[in-house]
């Protein structure tokens, strides 16, 4: 296969696999939800902690005990929080950068090679090509 022949396909793969972030608009509202239920949850347990931590002062070694494990607790569910919050934001993609890409996807042949690079660097992890196949792995 030639080079050209080459780009003109991976540049077919990134539009396809644009084209599901164009149209899965449902998917997107359903992630912004759930990250922004997410947010609320850690802002709540992070007060929590914060409340806990504030009434420990001049308390005694029973009531410290009882708070260190109250506080093991509820650093547990932060951590869960903030990798369910990160899975989900390197889940989505705003409207700006779909907006961003097809524009520049949709102008491909009279932008220059750093835009295109850019944007593929922004689409594309991984183009793994033999003879027998090629396997893309996705940034978004």
């Amino acid at each position: 296969m030639r080079t050209a022949e080459f780009e003109q396909f991976v540049y077919g793969e990134m539009v396809k696999k644009l084209s599901e972030f164009q149209t899965l608009t449902v998917k997107a509202t359903t992630v912004n939800l759930k990250l922004t239920t997410l947010n609320v949850e850690l802002a709540q347990v992070e007060d929590e902690i914060e409340k806990l931590l504030n009434t420990l002062t001049g308390a005694n070694a029973v009531l410290l005990s009882y708070a260190n494990g109250k506080i093991e607790e509820l650093d547990a569910s932060r951590q869960r929080l903030i990798k369910e919050i990160a899975a989900l934001n390197a889940e989505t993609i705003s409207p700006q950068k779909i907006e961003f890409l097809s524009a520049h996807l949709e102008n491909w042949n009279t932008i220059d090679f750093d835009d295109r690079r850019q944007v593929t660097d922004i689409i594309l992890s991984q183009v793994q090509a033999t003879s027998d196949y090629v396997s893309f792995e996705w940034k978004i």
